[in-house]
């Protein structure tokens, strides 16, 4: 038993209940095609232009049985004037590159996917039309026509990384629905997604309906109201991004019964709890449950959720990253190192780089970290043992190259980039680091290969870049294993500082209370996690949001606009010792 016995009750499944009289949802096909007819009605126009707008991903078949519902006069299908896919590869070669994993973050706009000439054709076509109901439809289709009514149909990163791995879903204007998924997910990251944010977010003022499309053949709907009330809310109070789980190859046991999964086939290895990028939130109107991008209210509310300082710096991204790893009864993770800011902006066009720290959960005996290099390793002995072993000539003998370090629990192994590093088998891994989380540099992987029975990538030439041969023994010992400062310890609070390095932007700090305990924003967005203790309530010093009660190992967000907030042990805590770590931005 991981968990000693407590009972687990960490939720999987999080929302923050939107209460307001005039927030309203819709669900099922009938139900939403019923008030966009109502709403067409009361426009009382001759003629209405609808539009149904649609990130990649959201299934064309279901758009077309919502409008099949409302039986408009006509209905025309905008991405038909899509640019060919020899002329779209030509265009995106350079951002996609020939890589497996990695490409170059592009800038293209969702205007350039299509053929000016054919869009021109269908917007006289739309101009033509004077009298009855018109839906325009397809991905980027207001583009093409001035809504009198404007829907848009929306999905998590997770779903659409789910519908690439069943062959469901291609990328856009490609068809490659077979392709590895490796590279169907690289194309999203560099170009799509970036792409479909950029319209999204120029078209957020103009949205009357957003359409949950999460659950297959199970639509759910929303006014454009109730949209602004839910970033409203989301932005104002501490919030859950709804958790997802994953296999890994080297995955371990402890997630399965502390956050009770159920295991299909492999052991779990990831989990997803702290990544707007990637994760979703979930609000609730009355019994309906609404599923969107976390990254919805990044975009739409920057400056309450992260704070002016932040928004300053990194605009509308959110730079921190809270996720699990999970080797307790599995295998080490592979060996790795994260490029350096300068490779990073030079290579892949981002303007920061994956600079990361492990904080141990927990731990069985015999847990390590596999960190820096050994005094007296250099380049010209390191890279030729990595090449060798990829190459199938020998095992890589880590622990000749490589310094192998005891951890513990709440340990807190610091990572800048550059760092050669991995945890070693039987640990519970909180890894809390800046946002970039795709830009890992596989140096040595075991000797596995991945469950989809290929070998994992493998990228010694990127990472000999990027390795600092200067972090050796004493140096990582001395400034990256537990380099705890004391803050503050009276009778009911203890503050430490445990990181980050001081070549991070990122600061935690671990506070240990058994009594109601205030908190600031410190004019960053908190990112936090109960790392100690089975419950806590986090309660508003003015009353401006309702208690907020999270769990053990969940990981939650108190928007910078909060400023002073509470947090008090309650239910099997109470007047028991619990811990946060928290995480802020430093500007």
């Amino acid at each position: 038993m991981y968990f000693d016995g407590r009972t687990a009750n960490y939720e999987k499944e999080p929302y923050l209940e939107i209460t307001q009289k005039d927030a309203h949802a819709f669900w099922g096909f009938e139900e939403i095609a019923d008030c966009l007819k109502m709403k067409i009605e009361q426009l009382q126009k001759e003629r209405v232009i609808v539009v149904i707008d649609y990130y990649h991903g959201v299934r064309q078949k279901e758009i077309e049985k919502l409008i099949d519902l409302i039986a408009p006069d006509q209905s025309i299908f905008c991405e038909t004037a899509k640019i060919e896919e020899e002329i779209l590869g030509q265009l995106l070669h350079h951002h996609i590159t020939d890589d497996r994993v990695f490409g170059i973050l592009g800038m293209h706009t969702m205007s350039e996917f299509y053929d000016k000439k054919r869009q021109e054709e269908l917007q006289k076509e739309i101009e033509q039309f004077q009298k009855g109901v018109l839906i325009v439809y397809g991905v980027g289709a207001s583009l093409f026509a001035k809504p009198d009514l404007l829907v848009y149909g929306d999905l998590s990163r997770w779903e659409i990384q789910l519908r690439y791995r069943s062959g469901e879903l291609d990328n856009w204007g490609v068809g490659n629905y077979d392709e590895d998924i490796l590279r169907k997910y690289k194309r999203g990251y560099f170009v799509e997604w970036r792409m479909l944010d950029r319209h999204k977010v120029q078209i957020f003022d103009q949205i009357d309906f957003l359409l949950d499309t999460n659950v297959k053949a199970d639509p759910k709907m929303i006014n454009k109201v109730t949209f602004d009330q839910i970033m409203e809310q989301f932005s104002k109070q501490p919030f859950r991004l709804v958790p997802y789980f994953d296999e890994g190859i080297w995955g371990g046991r402890w997630m399965e019964e502390v956050c009770q999964l159920e295991r299909k086939e492999n052991n779990f290895a990831w989990c997803f709890d702290g990544v707007p990028e990637e994760n979703s939130i979930h609000a609730k109107i009355g019994d309906i449950i609404i599923e969107m991008p976390a990254m919805n209210l990044v975009k739409r509310k920057p400056k309450e959720l992260l704070g002016r300082k932040v928004f300053s710096r990194f605009g509308a991204e959110f730079p921190i990253r809270f996720d699990f790893l999970d080797t307790m009864g599995g295998g080490n993770l592979s060996l790795q190192v994260h490029p350096l800011t300068e490779y990073i902006q030079q290579n892949f066009g981002m303007h920061y780089t994956q600079d990361e720290s492990y904080y141990i959960l927990d731990a069985d005996e015999g847990a390590c970290v596999y960190l820096g290099v050994k005094d007296g390793v250099t380049a010209d002995q390191l890279i030729p043992a990595l090449e060798k072993a990829q190459e199938g000539d020998e095992l890589f003998d880590a622990e000749k190259y490589i310094n192998k370090i005891p951890i513990k629990k709440h340990d807190h192994v610091l990572i800048p980039a550059g760092t050669i590093h991995c945890s070693g088998s039987d640990a519970m891994v909180l890894e809390i680091s800046a946002t970039p989380y795709i830009f890992t540099m596989k140096l040595w992987d075991w000797g596995r290969v991945g469950l989809d029975g290929k070998p994992r990538p493998v990228n010694i030439e990127r990472g000999s870049h990027s390795i600092q041969y200067d972090r050796t023994t004493k140096w990582v010992k001395d400034n990256l294993i537990s380099v705890i400062k004391v803050l503050e310890d009276t009778k009911d609070l203890k503050v430490e500082k445990t990181g980050l390095h001081e070549l991070e932007f990122i600061e935690t700090k671990r506070y240990w209370f058994d009594k109601k305990t205030t908190f600031n924003t410190e004019e960053s967005v908190n990112m936090l996690n109960l790392i100690e203790g089975e419950e806590a309530v986090i309660t508003s010093v003015d009353g401006s949001f309702e208690p907020y009660v999270v769990h053990y190992a969940e990981t939650f967000i108190v928007p910078e606009c909060v400023g002073e907030y509470e947090i008090t042990p309650c239910g099997r805590s109470e007047n028991k010792q619990i811990a946060v770590i928290k995480a802020t931005v430093q500007v």
